[in-house]
Protein backbone atom coordinates (compact mmCIF):
# COMPACT_ATOMS: atom_id res chain seq x y z
CA UNK A 1 0.00 0.00 0.00
CA UNK A 2 1.44 3.33 -0.81
CA UNK A 3 1.84 5.61 2.19
CA UNK A 4 2.03 9.32 1.42
CA UNK A 5 2.29 12.33 3.10
CA UNK A 6 1.08 15.26 0.57
CA UNK A 7 1.49 18.62 2.03
CA UNK A 8 0.01 22.28 0.50
CA UNK A 9 0.05 25.64 1.84
CA UNK A 10 -2.73 24.23 4.36
CA UNK A 11 -1.21 24.66 7.78
CA UNK A 12 -4.49 23.61 9.97
CA UNK A 13 -3.15 19.95 10.83
CA UNK A 14 0.40 19.46 12.87
CA UNK A 15 1.73 17.50 10.14
CA UNK A 16 1.45 20.90 8.07
CA UNK A 17 4.81 22.47 9.63
CA UNK A 18 7.77 21.26 7.98
CA UNK A 19 7.39 20.18 3.75
CA UNK A 20 5.23 23.18 2.94
CA UNK A 21 7.89 25.91 4.96
CA UNK A 22 10.35 24.20 2.21
CA UNK A 23 8.25 24.26 -0.46
CA UNK A 24 6.87 27.64 0.55
CA UNK A 25 10.72 28.83 1.01
CA UNK A 26 11.84 27.77 -2.70
CA UNK A 27 8.47 28.93 -4.27
CA UNK A 28 9.66 31.58 -6.52
CA UNK A 29 13.00 30.20 -6.47
CA UNK A 30 15.19 31.78 -9.69
CA UNK A 31 15.86 29.26 -12.30
CA UNK A 32 16.94 31.56 -14.59
CA UNK A 33 19.88 32.88 -12.27
CA UNK A 34 23.75 31.16 -12.98
CA UNK A 35 23.88 28.05 -11.54
CA UNK A 36 27.71 28.43 -10.01
CA UNK A 37 29.52 24.88 -9.96
CA UNK A 38 32.84 23.45 -8.35
CA UNK A 39 34.37 20.18 -7.84
CA UNK A 40 37.72 18.60 -7.32
CA UNK A 41 37.44 17.41 -11.03
CA UNK A 42 35.54 17.73 -14.46
CA UNK A 43 34.63 16.07 -17.27
CA UNK A 44 33.29 17.38 -20.45
CA UNK A 45 31.15 15.24 -22.72
CA UNK A 46 30.22 18.12 -25.23
CA UNK A 47 29.05 15.13 -27.78
CA UNK A 48 26.23 14.10 -25.04
CA UNK A 49 25.88 17.52 -23.75
CA UNK A 50 26.90 16.62 -20.24
CA UNK A 51 29.65 17.35 -18.05
CA UNK A 52 30.33 15.49 -15.21
CA UNK A 53 31.78 17.01 -12.11
CA UNK A 54 33.84 14.57 -8.84
CA UNK A 55 34.83 15.20 -5.47
CA UNK A 56 33.65 17.67 -3.35
CA UNK A 57 31.16 18.89 -5.19
CA UNK A 58 29.38 22.20 -4.61
CA UNK A 59 26.39 23.73 -6.86
CA UNK A 60 24.91 27.43 -6.02
CA UNK A 61 21.68 29.40 -7.89
CA UNK A 62 20.38 32.17 -6.14
CA UNK A 63 20.10 31.31 -2.43
CA UNK A 64 20.35 27.33 -3.11
CA UNK A 65 23.05 25.05 -2.61
CA UNK A 66 23.44 21.44 -3.57
CA UNK A 67 26.19 19.20 -2.32
CA UNK A 68 27.51 15.92 -3.79
CA UNK A 69 30.03 13.52 -4.32
CA UNK A 70 29.29 13.69 -7.90
CA UNK A 71 26.97 16.02 -10.09
CA UNK A 72 26.11 15.32 -13.83
CA UNK A 73 25.08 18.50 -15.71
CA UNK A 74 22.97 18.26 -19.17
CA UNK A 75 22.84 20.71 -20.89
CA UNK A 76 22.01 22.26 -24.25
CA UNK A 77 24.16 23.69 -26.61
CA UNK A 78 22.65 26.90 -28.51
CA UNK A 79 24.51 29.04 -30.78
CA UNK A 80 24.96 32.95 -30.74
CA UNK A 81 24.99 34.82 -26.89
CA UNK A 82 23.99 32.35 -23.91
CA UNK A 83 25.53 29.53 -25.68
CA UNK A 84 25.71 26.71 -23.11
CA UNK A 85 21.91 26.50 -21.24
CA UNK A 86 21.33 23.93 -18.14
CA UNK A 87 18.80 21.77 -18.17
CA UNK A 88 18.49 19.19 -15.45
CA UNK A 89 21.50 18.53 -12.60
CA UNK A 90 21.47 14.48 -11.85
CA UNK A 91 23.76 14.85 -8.33
CA UNK A 92 24.71 11.47 -6.36
CA UNK A 93 26.57 10.46 -2.89
CA UNK A 94 25.38 12.08 -0.01
CA UNK A 95 23.23 14.85 -1.19
CA UNK A 96 22.57 17.95 0.36
CA UNK A 97 20.78 20.79 -0.89
CA UNK A 98 19.65 23.67 1.18
CA UNK A 99 18.15 27.02 1.55
CA UNK A 100 18.44 29.74 3.97
CA UNK A 101 15.77 27.80 6.30
CA UNK A 102 15.93 24.33 5.73
CA UNK A 103 17.94 21.40 4.39
CA UNK A 104 17.26 18.19 2.68
CA UNK A 105 19.72 15.29 2.79
CA UNK A 106 19.75 12.13 0.43
CA UNK A 107 21.48 9.74 -1.53
CA UNK A 108 20.07 11.02 -4.87
CA UNK A 109 18.88 14.27 -6.72
CA UNK A 110 17.28 15.37 -9.66
CA UNK A 111 16.86 18.75 -10.54
CA UNK A 112 14.92 19.92 -13.52
CA UNK A 113 15.36 23.47 -14.65
CA UNK A 114 12.77 23.31 -17.10
CA UNK A 115 9.99 21.13 -15.19
CA UNK A 116 10.81 23.24 -11.82
CA UNK A 117 10.86 20.08 -9.64
CA UNK A 118 13.12 18.77 -7.29
CA UNK A 119 13.17 15.32 -6.43
CA UNK A 120 15.38 13.44 -3.67
CA UNK A 121 15.40 9.72 -3.08
CA UNK A 122 16.82 7.54 -0.56
CA UNK A 123 16.79 7.64 3.21
CA UNK A 124 15.37 11.76 2.52
CA UNK A 125 15.59 13.70 5.53
CA UNK A 126 14.27 17.57 5.48
CA UNK A 127 14.79 19.92 8.25
CA UNK A 128 13.35 22.74 9.36
CA UNK A 129 14.49 24.48 12.66
CA UNK A 130 13.55 21.89 14.63
CA UNK A 131 11.20 20.10 12.78
CA UNK A 132 12.17 16.80 10.96
CA UNK A 133 10.34 14.51 8.15
CA UNK A 134 12.03 11.80 7.05
CA UNK A 135 11.00 9.50 3.79
CA UNK A 136 12.05 7.76 0.59
CA UNK A 137 11.19 10.52 -1.90
CA UNK A 138 10.58 14.01 -1.66
CA UNK A 139 9.21 15.84 -4.97
CA UNK A 140 8.94 19.76 -4.66
CA UNK A 141 7.52 21.69 -7.00
CA UNK A 142 9.18 25.16 -7.37
CA UNK A 143 5.96 26.70 -9.11
CA UNK A 144 3.19 25.88 -7.05
CA UNK A 145 5.06 25.29 -3.61
CA UNK A 146 3.81 21.73 -2.96
CA UNK A 147 6.30 19.08 -1.50
CA UNK A 148 5.38 15.64 -1.40
CA UNK A 149 7.20 13.29 0.81
CA UNK A 150 6.64 9.59 0.35
CA UNK A 151 7.90 6.68 2.10
CA UNK A 152 9.19 4.65 -0.60
CA UNK A 153 11.79 6.07 -2.74
CA UNK A 154 9.92 5.49 -5.84
CA UNK A 155 6.45 5.97 -4.62
CA UNK A 156 5.66 2.88 -2.51
CA UNK A 157 6.44 0.07 -5.01
CA UNK A 158 6.69 -3.47 -2.83
CA UNK A 159 10.60 -3.60 -2.02
CA UNK A 160 12.11 -0.62 -2.29
CA UNK A 161 11.58 0.98 0.96
CA UNK A 162 14.46 3.24 1.28
CA UNK A 163 13.13 5.70 4.05
CA UNK A 164 10.95 6.28 7.10
CA UNK A 165 9.77 3.45 9.07
CA UNK A 166 8.37 0.47 7.22
CA UNK A 167 8.22 2.39 4.42
CA UNK A 168 6.11 5.04 6.13
CA UNK A 169 7.16 9.08 6.39
CA UNK A 170 7.69 9.77 9.76
CA UNK A 171 8.05 13.45 11.51
CA UNK A 172 8.98 14.78 14.70
CA UNK A 173 7.24 18.19 15.10
CA UNK A 174 8.11 21.16 17.55
CA UNK A 175 5.02 22.63 19.47
CA UNK A 176 4.72 26.04 21.07
CA UNK A 177 5.73 25.38 24.72
CA UNK A 178 2.63 26.31 27.12
CA UNK A 179 2.53 26.54 30.92
CA UNK A 180 0.87 24.68 33.36
CA UNK A 181 0.75 21.79 31.02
Amino acid sequence: MIRRLILGSAFGAALAFAAPLVAQALKGHNTNAPVDVEADRIEVQDRADRAIFAGNVRAVQAELTLNAARLTVAYANRSGPGGVQIQRLDAAGGVTVRSPSETARGAFAVYDLNRRLITMTGGVTLEQGANTVRGGRLVIDLDSGRAVVDGSAVGGAPGTVSGGSGGRVTGRFSVPQRKGG
